[in-house]
């Protein structure tokens, strides 16, 4: 299994697990079943600004570790990007991309039905972590069938 396959598998679960640790830990110190409109704005924003360093944080942490114990177990040091790593990534990034905006725009026809706030900011997130997870599956199909 080559690098970027093996670093795309971390950076798999690790998402998974940073956002699932972070939204466990939110809904469990945050009870607010009856909240104004006002007031779930500023919970789900709150949120949010707090969960995008936290996670850029532990991604961060988590490379390092995992290219340190990579290099450590394989005695090999990370390649350098071509542009096959290069077009890989941009392939992988319009995929993820794509599943985003359908997404929102599915927050978006939530909300026209006249759903909570709640239901939109949900399916935004569910779908920020269900593209970042498609994209790095795409990156992962694309370098074991190729371009």
């Amino acid at each position: 299994m080559s690098f970027q396959e093996k670093r795309n598998i971390v950076n798999i679960f690790s998402s998974i697990l940073i956002s699932g640790i972070y939204w466990w830990y939110v809904f469990q110190t945050h009870h607010g079943e009856n909240m104004s409109t006002d007031e779930l704005l500023k919970f789900w924003s709150t949120s949010l600004l707090i969960l995008i360093p936290v996670t850029i944080v532990a991604h961060i942490v988590i490379h390092i570790v995992f290219s340190i114990t990579n290099t450590i177990a394989t005695k090999e040091k990370e390649p350098v990007k071509d542009e096959r790593d290069k077009l890989i990534e941009l392939k992988s990034e319009r995929i993820s991309q794509y599943i985003f905006v359908l997404g929102f725009v599915l927050s978006m026809v939530a909300l026209a039905m006249d759903k909570s706030v709640n239901v939109m900011f949900i399916v935004i997130i569910c779908s920020g972590i269900v593209s970042d997870v498609f994209g790095k599956l795409s990156q992962l199909y694309f370098y074991r069938k190729g371009i």
